[in-house]
């Protein structure tokens, strides 16, 4: 009987990742819509070209090396199947043995699961710079940055806080990051800013006088379409950081999660659409969906313990965030397209500190020496190999490029053809 529980358990909690992970894999096309949606028409090529190439360079230099660093993980390459950290030894025995001796009752799920829901994540950390660097950096340093980010700089952070490498300062404070407010979103937000300090603003974007010219996406319809794919992915994102299923106590675990998850998204759209009408006088459709997103970061850090009325209000201090971010790295010439740095990056730093008011064990200093050490390690290693990139290849298109589009530089076809005049 015990062998069976522990064989349904090891089923359901390796089925549930897998449906999560797909979930979270969904979210690239989330993010392939926003940010091909907020770009000018112009450039939507080179931005789903992007968006589909990471993906697969971050599935194939994790399998190479990226989980070997962050979890020491190479016995996947060999095939080796593990179990809750049991490798097959060790499972054989524990289902070989009647009274179950050596489990614990804790997650119970296959090696290749685990490393599916973990590689999605390092492909949505990726994402996070596409948008921020659109319609002015050539295709192949982008790509070239992604292979680095993905195989190397995002694992090294990820081992220091999920995988438990020894880290002396983030371990003895216990950093607490429930699904990655900090890992993933900051992660990714420090390499886009570090990418856009060395690329520059698009041309256009800052007149001479001090005003910021307005610079609107082809296609906002697209955009709500990628932002309700992503609100729907994050299901997946935060509820399978639960790592297992089985069990009264962790199905109302994942229940709350999703509830959470949910209430945050819906308090960060309200805040970011009530703050934009009052501040521009106008209901703003991309300070909306950029709202909803900064709900879901600021809610992923922690999104088991709050009450949903609690989410709801993390979630709008999130979107009302993001509105503010926004505006001021404009006026600080940090031109970011689709918004992202201040969506995963400075609501992302927000999400870390609001841990602090549901989880009791959390610290101040330990979520703000976390905070830091993932900043300044992806800040300064992204900005090295975007030097690098530099001076080995360029990573800005001409002047003439941009205005032409990268669309025909880059990838040598428009994405809406009939929409030229011949």
């Amino acid at each position: 009987m015990e062998n069976q529980i522990f064989e349904l358990q090891y089923a359901m909690d390796t089925f549930y990742f897998l449906i999560c992970g797909a979930l979270v894999m969904w979210m690239a096309a989330g993010f392939a819509m926003l940010e091909a949606g907020l770009v000018r028409s112009k450039n939507t090529t080179e931005i789903l070209t992007k968006n589909v190439a990471l993906f697969a360079i971050a599935c194939t230099m994790y399998l190479v090396c990226g989980y070997q660093f962050m979890y020491d993980g190479g016995y996947f390459l060999s095939g080796v199947t593990t179990v809750g950290g049991m490798d097959d030894a060790a499972v054989a025995q524990v289902l070989a043995d009647s009274a179950a001796e050596g489990f614990d009752g804790g997650s119970v799920y296959s090696g290749a699961s685990d490393f599916f829901f973990q590689v999605v994540f390092v492909a949505t950390a990726m994402s996070i710079v596409s948008g921020a660097v659109a319609e002015r950096m050539k295709l192949w340093a982008f790509l070239g940055f992604a292979v680095v980010m993905t195989g190397f700089i995002y694992p090294i952070e990820g081992g220091w806080t999920w995988g438990g490498k020894d880290v002396p300062l983030i371990g003895a404070l216990s950093y607490s990051d429930y699904a990655g407010s900090g890992i993933v979103h900051l992660a990714g937000a420090a390499a886009a800013l570090a990418g856009v300090i060395l690329l520059g603003p698009r041309k256009g974007k800052y007149k001479a006088d001090g005003t910021v010219g307005a610079i609107p996406g082809a296609n906002l319809p697209l955009a709500t379409l990628g932002t309700f794919i992503l609100w729907m992915g994050w299901f997946g994102f935060n509820g399978g950081s639960t790592l297992k299923l089985g069990g009264i106590a962790v199905a109302n675990e994942v229940a709350n999660v999703f509830l959470n998850t949910n209430a945050a998204a819906a308090g960060g759209l309200i805040a970011a659409l009530i703050v934009a009408r009052i501040m521009f006088g106008k209901a703003d459709l991309t300070m909306a969906l950029n709202g909803a997103l900064a709900g879901l970061v600021a809610i992923t850090a922690e999104p088991a313990d709050p009450t949903p009325l609690l989410a709801t209000i993390i979630g709008a201090i999130g979107g009302t965030i993001v509105v503010f971010s926004i505006v001021f790295l404009d006026k600080m010439k940090i031109d970011d397209p689709v918004g992202a740095i201040s969506v995963h990056g400075t609501v992302g730093i927000f999400g870390i500190f609001a841990v602090l008011l549901s989880d009791s064990d959390a610290t101040f200093m330990g979520q703000l020496v976390g905070m830091l050490v993932i900043f300044i390690w992806v800040f300064v290693t992204s900005l090295i190999v975007w030097f690098a990139l530099k001076a080995i290849m360029g990573v800005r298109v001409t002047e003439e490029e941009e205005d032409e589009g990268v669309d025909i530089s880059e990838c040598g076809m428009e994405a809406y053809p009939e929409f030229v005049t011949q």
